[in-house]
């Protein structure tokens, strides 16, 4: 398929998910400076183009796209199709967007009411004043931008599988690592483990976005902590240890994988350790049998009904306070995606979860200066299932035994 028919399948794609939202008379994209990313990789334009006026593309639920630009840079959406016009002052740009919007009450743009979902709020307050100054509702393109950035083709899911499986070997490959390196004598750090991991992503052709998370004792009670060279905890006998790695294969397109286990160096996990984690596990476990119940029943549930699934596990635990983050996230081209995220939380998703798609599910506790567990894994959305690739998922707390020198 050449540039154009290309072009021209994608939009014709757009006006068709336009038409499938109710009421809703177009989608007006917006840029200023690679302001908004989403833009680009919807509209399947060239992020590295060079830009520094604003410029729009409407494409009405029915009819003809337009592109408005300014003057001195009129190729700016060239490839896409439509009708070009131009603008040169500002007066020019308020009028030129008031004629292209003068029939429509309703459209779309990269805006989410309250800053609700801030991956999706892209457009500027003073454009949104603009656009609502023309007499035009502006509501979220929320589930719209999902439909392109979120639902995986089959080369995408198989992406993905490969990926699954190669991280969950590695996190075998690397527990092994733990318990051969102090049995040898060697000595082992959160840093060396790290590096340890990378390299194993490496032989197996896997890319990841930044350095996966390994971390013992009290750091594995900071969600986001990344163990540095000079200064990183060592590994010894009696320490919880917990990775995070993320990766995907490095061909356009791929997807990535994102996964999180614990274990505990020694032949005998301790009692309260295992118990926090088997909170953890039936947490996780919980919001994966809700989705795949929903899904098999027709139903596809809202990203904030999830988390509440999951949530509710530990609080009924008496942990409730020490799960301080959303259930999960999208997953995609980026390891954090655009679609629905797990969350009522720190925002409250009201995405709906979409065929095609993945999140994560990773409940955690997290108990300062002391240690924290979080259980990850991945859900892919079939039309009619929700599946996990990358078995056997973790079901006990770990014991990694260091062998006898």
């Amino acid at each position: 398929m050449d540039a154009s028919a290309r072009y021209a399948a994608r939009i014709t794609r757009i006006q068709q998910a336009i038409r499938e939202q109710p009421g809703l008379d177009g989608w007006l994209f917006y840029d200023f400076r690679h302001l908004d990313p989403i833009d680009y990789r919807v509209l399947l334009l060239d992020p590295s183009r060079h830009v520094t006026r604003r410029w729009y593309y409407w494409i009405p639920a029915e009819g003809t796209p337009v592109k408005l630009q300014h003057r001195i840079e009129p190729h700016v959406l060239d490839g896409l199709p439509g009708d070009a016009r131009e603008y040169v002052s500002w007066r020019d740009q308020q009028a030129a967007l008031g004629s292209l919007l003068h029939a429509s009450k309703r459209i779309a743009m990269q805006y989410s009411p309250m800053n609700a979902i801030p991956y999706l709020s892209r457009v500027d307050a003073g454009t949104i004043d603009l656009v609502r100054s023309l007499g035009v509702e502006v509501v979220t393109s929320a589930d719209l931008v999902q439909q392109f950035e979120a639902v995986w083709n089959d080369a995408q899911l198989a992406s993905h599988q490969v990926a699954a499986e190669g991280l969950r070997a590695i996190v075998d490959e690397a527990f092994e690592y733990v318990g051969t390196s102090l049995g040898s004598g060697r000595g082992l750090t959160e840093y060396a483990l790290q590096q340890y991991i990378l390299s194993r992503m490496q032989a197996r052709g896997l890319v990841t976005s930044s350095p996966p998370i390994a971390a013992v004792n009290a750091h594995s009670a900071d969600p986001h902590y990344a163990p540095v060279n000079e200064g990183s905890a060592p590994i010894r006998q009696g320490d919880l240890v917990l990775i995070d790695l993320w990766a995907k294969q490095p061909a356009p397109g791929a997807v990535y994988a994102d996964i999180t286990w614990t274990g505990f160096v020694g032949a005998t996990v301790p009692a309260r350790h295992q118990d926090i984690f088997q909170i953890v596990r039936r947490a996780r476990d919980a919001a994966v049998l809700f989705v795949q119940g929903r899904v098999r029943a027709g139903s596809f549930p809202y990203g904030w009904e999830v988390d509440d699934v999951c949530r509710q596990v530990i609080q009924d635990a008496g942990y409730g306070q020490y799960f301080v983050h959303r259930t999960g996230h999208s997953i995609g081209e980026e390891v954090h995606g655009n679609g629905a995220n797990i969350d009522n939380l720190e925002t409250q998703d009201a995405r709906r979860l979409l065929p095609g798609t993945c999140f994560s599910i990773e409940p955690g506790i997290y108990l300062p200066d002391d240690f924290g567990i979080r259980s990850e894994l991945d859900v892919y959305l079939s039309a009619r299932d929700a599946v996990v690739y990358g078995q056997p998922i973790q079901a006990d707390l770990l014991p990694i035994p260091v062998p006898m020198s």
